[in-house]
């Protein structure tokens, strides 16, 4: 073999590593800005959530807010307040009670049809 091909061989191998190794690392990037995009919607989602749990802490750290929990779910009062308990009202309002049928199922199954 003459030392032309053998130049001519090795610049072609030479060639072939490079192009692979471009080949790899154009992939590595391609797959590596689909992950950017992927944590870049994630931080979006991420920071709408910080601002909604910023307002929420807002609400929060208002006395008028501490002041109505106290009340509603702990029953605490004011000084000088008291607390009334309301006892529960039955579901229908109604002045006169409704009479039960006492008959025997079989009565009231005759009287139906017949």
């Amino acid at each position: 073999m003459s030392i032309k091909k053998i130049v001519f061989f090795g610049i072609l191998i030479a060639s072939l590593f490079t192009i692979n190794n471009l080949a790899h690392s154009i992939y590595t990037l391609w797959h590596k800005e689909s992950l950017i995009e992927k944590a870049k919607t994630e931080i979006e989602k991420e920071k709408k959530e910080n601002q909604t749990l910023k307002q929420k802490l807002s609400v929060v750290r208002k006395p008028q807010f501490v002041e109505e929990e106290a009340r509603d779910k702990l029953f605490l009062a004011k000084p000088g307040e008291g607390i009334i308990v309301l006892p529960t009202m039955p579901a229908s309002p109604s002045a006169t009670p409704t009479l039960q049928d006492t008959r025997p199922n079989w009565e009231k199954w005759w009287d139906t049809f017949f």
